[in-house]
């Protein structure tokens, strides 16, 4: 008998679907099949955060890594036509990792989506700052830089202007020229210095119990107490 031709399906937004379709197009990606979609990961709590989300049941396999990565990787390989033909309908291609541009994911959503955009290819970098500490020893100071890259030119234009609209937070975009042997092409970033990066981190850690990688969030939520507790001090300075 012919296969039966599933007809399209709509999905349900929610908070766990948003925070899925941000690590899908960052370390996701769809085969040319039509059918089967694949994510792959070094952070196999990530891979597990994944199938909890869509309520899987494949197992997370181990697999190759490229020439430079040093972590065992793994990854997520099941199949769904009617996911997929959706993914496509949303703005994800086989093969998007040049040419993804806009993602159309509802503004109420669009946190989540961010956290597993973060998740998949973005980071929080915190580190002390003691280059005043000539004029005064105490003056050591906390530093936060949150980073969003991808490939596509196209897309971090769009995450750009939409971190803007709908977070009123405002980062630099720039294009990070090859600067390793295997890398033929340019990446983009978006970069947050400490003032926008604690009010980003704070919007998409809006509440407890939200899917993410909780090694990130973890160092997440460590900037932001040590900043807090940096501007205690520095205000008790400033009224004693």
């Amino acid at each position: 008998m012919p296969r039966i031709k599933l007809p399209d399906k709509e999905f349900q937004w929610s908070p766990e679907l948003a925070y899925v379709i941000g690590l899908l197009v960052t370390d996701g990606c769809l085969s040319n099949d039509g059918r089967h979609i694949i994510i792959r990961s070094s952070d196999f709590q990530l891979l597990e955060t994944f199938k909890k989300c869509l309520h899987l049941s494949n197992k997370a396999s181990k697999t190759f890594n490229n020439g430079w990565a040093k972590k065992p990787s793994y990854r997520i390989q099941f199949g769904n036509v009617q996911f997929y033909r959706w993914l496509i309908k949303i703005g994800l291609s086989p093969a998007k990792t040049y040419t993804v541009r806009e993602i159309k994911v509802p503004n109420e959503y669009f946190r989540d989506f961010l956290r597993g955009h973060l998740d998949g290819d973005g980071s929080v970098w915190t580190y002390k700052d003691f280059y005043n500490t000539s004029k005064n020893p105490k003056y050591i100071y906390n530093r936060l830089f949150v980073r969003f890259i991808s490939a596509s030119k196209f897309h971090i234009e769009w995450l750009s202007k939409n971190i803007y609209k709908l977070l009123s937070v405002k980062g630099h975009a720039w294009e990070r020229l090859p600067s390793r042997q295997d890398q033929t092409t340019s990446i983009w970033e978006i970069k947050f210095a400490k003032k926008e990066s604690v009010k980003l981190l704070r919007q998409i850690y809006y509440k407890d119990d939200l899917p993410c990688l909780e090694r990130k969030k973890i160092i997440a939520m460590k900037a932001l107490e040590k900043i807090s507790k940096e501007k205690r001090r520095e205000y008790t300075r400033i009224r004693g």
